[in-house]
């Protein structure tokens, strides 16, 4: 973190400075720079390294850096228009018209305006990603044998081997395939089960980025609600009698956004519904690695019970490690295996080896089960805290579930209030939260947020947040 501020700090000092020098002039070399401002050689190069991808400056081997000359002349203005024609021209032969749309995934991937409290995130603070462990997990992975080859198109044989140990006794590594990420792996899920225009179900709410797969391949969600205990097995039954589905979606543990658990009873009933159906079950087993320290023993995954290959199981070290930490694995038993496989590596060839040998560095090394140890604590502390701050300064916001897992917690809004106007009144207050409208596939029952706590720097941030929520609320309501 503070190599990091330094960094930001030494590029803004040395933007501000940039007119002192006529373009193509030299600017003052690393080790005057390094005495100067008193920071490390590699700070140094990082701020210029940043200078220089925003076309400030020039870097030259061994001669140093040097002011860049302004370009000649403004991008040409063309006339786009055209492509509005283009883009929609296929759309009326579509049975259901592709929606491309990341306004849903973006709330919690955009980074909020300095000064803005972030209830939004979608990931662990930098403070709790296992930054040096990773780190020298990388630099072991470069070093191995044949690290920076072309790896197997299904991944690496360790690894496929470390996936399925972590399903089940039902899962061998031939059942695995590694991908690049969760969102990978659900995309290359939807498009390998349902043709354009079938439809899928959803659990009612829902994560908005499979939402936006489903659309985005033109495939239509069918909401199937949710409850304390996760889908309701009823409704479930009807929604693949009414619609014909083949495909249902899926998060049995820690549901996203409303934190529940699929009871041990509907377990058993959701795979026999769907095979009956002649369906399969997408589950996306997205947050197992980050259970709080008081959670009782975890479900096995739906995976680990199902003889039959009617779940897909989607797993990945992204969530307890860090976004740009891009590996999961796609499972599956049966002839849909090769169609996901061709289907991966038409889409991404293979995930890149060095990160493949990375992720194998990182859960074999002593670091991985302490650094799992460490963020289990914390989050049932931050937890703790905002629940605790929620239910003292915002009563009036219904929490119907606190979870043992995960990162964030679910709250309704008071009948009538305007979930758009509430979350624009947060960010007013410095505040950033998800609206509850992208997690619903149809209209939604009435007004939610989402509120992180894993995204924050701490403790101190939570009870500010809410304090300022409280705000928000006394302007709004």
């Amino acid at each position: 973190m503070q190599e990091r501020s330094s960094v930001g700090e030494l590029a803004n000092q040395l933007r501000s400075e940039l007119n002192h020098y006529s373009p193509g002039g030299k600017l003052p070399s690393s080790r005057v720079l390094v005495e100067r401002f008193r920071v490390s050689p590699v700070t140094v190069s990082r701020a210029l390294a940043q200078l220089a991808a925003e076309g400030l400056v020039v870097t030259r081997p061994g001669a140093g850096a040097f002011r860049a000359r302004p370009r000649a002349g403004g991008a040409a203005q063309g006339d786009t228009s055209w492509q509005e024609v283009a883009l929609s021209a296929d759309a009326s032969t579509e049975v259901v018209p592709r929606s491309v749309d990341a306004s849903g995934v973006l709330v919690s991937l955009a980074a909020p305006p300095p000064g803005v409290i972030e209830f939004n995130g979608g990931y662990l603070h930098p403070s709790l990603q296992p930054e040096r462990a990773m780190a020298a997990a990388l630099s072991r992975a470069g070093r191995r044998p044949g690290a920076w080859g072309r790896p197997p198109m299904e991944g690496l044989p360790e690894l496929r081997e470390w996936f399925a140990r972590s399903i089940g006794d039902t899962v061998g590594p031939a059942d695995v395939l590694v991908s690049a990420g969760g969102q990978t792996a659900l995309t290359t899920a939807l498009r390998a089960l349902a043709p354009p225009g079938a439809p899928v179900l959803v659990e009612s709410p829902t994560y908005p980025g499979m939402l936006a797969i489903a659309r985005a391949a033109g495939l239509r969600p069918l909401p199937v609600p949710v409850d304390a205990d996760g889908v309701r097995p009823a409704l479930l039954a009807d929604a693949f009698r009414a619609s014909g589905a083949r495909v249902f979606v899926c998060q049995p543990l820690f549901q996203n956004p409303t934190g529940a658990v699929l009871a041990p009873e509907r377990r058993g009933e959701v795979l026999r519904i769907a095979r009956k159906a002649g369906a399969f079950v997408v589950e996306d087993d997205f947050v197992r690695r980050l259970v709080h320290a008081d959670a009782p023993p975890l479900p096995r995954p739906l995976a680990a019970e199902d003889p039959d290959g009617v779940v897909v199981h989607v797993g990945s070290l992204t969530k307890a490690t860090s976004p740009s930490f891009r590996v999961s694995a796609l499972a599956a038993r049966g002839p849909v295996l090769e169609r996901l496989r061709a289907i991966q590596v038409v889409d991404t060839f293979f995930v890149p080896r060095p990160l493949q040998e990375a992720a194998l560095e990182l859960v074999g090394s002593p670091a991985w089960p302490r650094h799992l140890r460490t963020v289990a604590a914390e989050l049932k502390v931050r937890r703790d805290a905002m629940t605790s701050a929620l239910r003292l300064r915002l009563p009036e916001l219904a929490l119907p579930h606190v979870p043992s897992g995960g990162y964030h917690l679910w709250l309704r809004l008071p009948d009538g209030t305007d979930e758009s106007a509430f979350t624009a009144a947060a960010l007013r207050a410095g505040v950033a939260i998800a609206p509850g409208r992208p997690y619903f596939s149809a209209e939604p029952p009435a007004g939610h947020v989402r509120l992180s706590f894993a995204a924050v720097a701490g403790t101190g941030e939570i009870t500010e947040g809410v304090r300022r929520l409280r705000a928000a609320c006394d302007e709004l309501l």
